[in-house]
């Protein structure tokens, strides 16, 4: 420890010293003491800000990887398309769905069933009577009360006592009409109306005809003929989903199929999906890339980054090389370069889209396994991913960051000790240096005294010499 030196006068002419100052000279050799501590807990920091930024671009690039590893993500993705999309339209393709190539016929289409009234020139006008729905062999009734007695008001009650069927008034320029439609799409909602409804008024007994019938759509696909009770056909083709629009033109007078009316219906792998998918690998890869490198380096004023020389961080370059160019074979494909993928000399990669979309057309099947397979590429980039992680227990950032805080708290400890110990030794230095200095500020007046005492008893006069 450095030592302080107390300036003041000669011993006997009471100006004493700064206290202050002497005070802020001591302290200064304590504070100094926590220089090397705070310098180290400022660089701890710096690297927990470094390890976080790339900890979230790991996390980043796992993401976009599990997008291709996961069994029903975008390697499992399809699409669909129609030769005649003014017969049938494709909804979905789920991922359960195989890509192949399907022949589809429709013959009819489902329609559900309706009837209606006949008009009423007023809808106010009050009714009388009871209505009888039958929907397959069950049957329904309503009838006629003091608040439900004119159209609107069976309608409401028909509604209210969910008999299967919807009601509704529907007016024309001529009157309104009662409409009953049923709730179960194709031949199994058929409805049967029976009615002794009168209008009171007119005297006219209110009447049902059919509307449309309920049949199902009937159709053949791949040879085999089906039925749907909805033209939303699902199960059809395994994991497809299509919606029939019209039948399927037949020749003349044969009644037989001509070949323009069958419908191709073509379901393939979804390689944009998957082009879209590994661009995002690539540009997360190149992202980790790029915080390596640029802990390599020094900061604009020349000092080295906080990371820089940090094993940790060789260590996450050094297995996330190994691991992009391991990664068990699937059929033809044992390597990134087969999908388009090259590494630069800088350690980043570069697609080439049209090589990946040449060989996702020649072997998709092997490109899923490539990812996919245990021992695969794809899996053993995902457990080193897991291995370097910032949010696993095991991952090598996140014990490194908790090892820093660990230390950051051991520091914060010792800098708050020290401080506590400054402020203590403020306060007993100030008091006991004011009181040497009032010491050193009183000897004159002790020494003009003694002066005086001992001119009294002796007569000598010190001042005159």
């Amino acid at each position: 420890m450095g030592t302080v030196g107390i300036n003041f006068g000669a011993v006997n002419s009471g100006t004493g010293f700064d206290v202050a100052a002497t005070v802020t000279s001591i302290l200064a050799i304590e504070q100094a003491i926590e220089a090397p501590w705070k310098t180290q807990l400022t660089n701890l920091k710096a690297q927990d800000t470094a390890f976080s930024g790339l900890g979230k671009d790991l996390s980043t690039l796992a993401t976009s990887l599990q997008s291709l590893t996961d069994f029903t993500a975008v390697m499992a993705s399809k699409q669909g398309s129609s030769s005649n999309t003014n017969i049938l339209t494709l909804t979905s393709a789920s991922s359960s769905a195989v890509a192949g190539s399907h022949t589809i016929v429709v013959s009819g289409l489902a329609q559900t069933s309706s009837e209606y009234s006949n008009r009423i020139s007023n809808p106010a006008d009050i009714l009388n009577g009871t209505l009888q729905i039958t929907i397959g062999s069950s049957t329904t009734s309503v009838s006629t009360d003091d608040t439900h007695n004119t159209l609107a008001g069976l309608a409401g009650a028909i509604n209210s006592a969910s008999m299967g069927v919807v009601a509704s008034v529907v007016k024309d320029s001529s009157g309104s009409r009662l409409s009953i439609v049923s709730s179960t799409n194709g031949a199994a909602g058929q409805i049967s109306l029976s009615s002794t409804l009168q209008d009171t008024t007119t005297g006219t007994s209110l009447s049902f005809q059919v509307g449309q019938p309920g049949v199902d759509a009937t159709l053949n696909v791949d040879g085999i003929d089906m039925t749907s009770a909805s033209n939303t056909v699902t199960g059809a083709i395994p994991g497809v989903t299509f919606q029939l629009l019209s039948t399927s033109p037949t020749s003349s007078g044969s009644g037989s199929t001509v070949p323009g009316s069958q419908v191709q219906v073509q379901i393939t792998n979804d390689n944009g999906a998957v082009e879209t998918a590994i661009n995002q690998f690539v540009t997360a890869y190149n992202a980790v890339i790029s915080d390596i490198t640029a802990q390599e380096g020094k900061d604009s004023s020349g000092n080295p980054n906080p990371l820089y020389g940090d094993p940790t961080l060789a260590t996450i370059q050094s297995q996330l090389s190994l691991a992009m160019l391991g990664g068990g074979a699937s059929g033809s494909i044992n390597s990134i370069t087969q999908l388009g993928l090259s590494m630069g000399r800088d350690g980043k990669l570069t697609l080439n889209a049209s090589d990946l979309d040449n060989a996702l057309n020649a072997h998709y099947a092997d490109i899923t396994g490539f990812l996919q397979n245990s021992g695969s590429f794809g899996q053993n980039l995902t457990t080193t991913l897991n291995s370097l992680s910032s949010t696993s227990t095991r991952g090598v950032i996140f014990l490194v960051t908790q090892q820093n805080t660990a230390q950051e708290a051991a520091l914060t400890k010792s800098i708050s000790d020290q401080d506590a110990r400054i402020a203590d030794d403020k306060v007993r230095l100030t008091t006991e240096l004011n009181t040497a200095n009032q010491i050193l500020q009183s000897i004159p007046d002790q020494v003009n005294q003694i002066n005086q005492m001992y001119s009294a008893v002796t007569g000598y006069n010190a001042a005159q010499g």
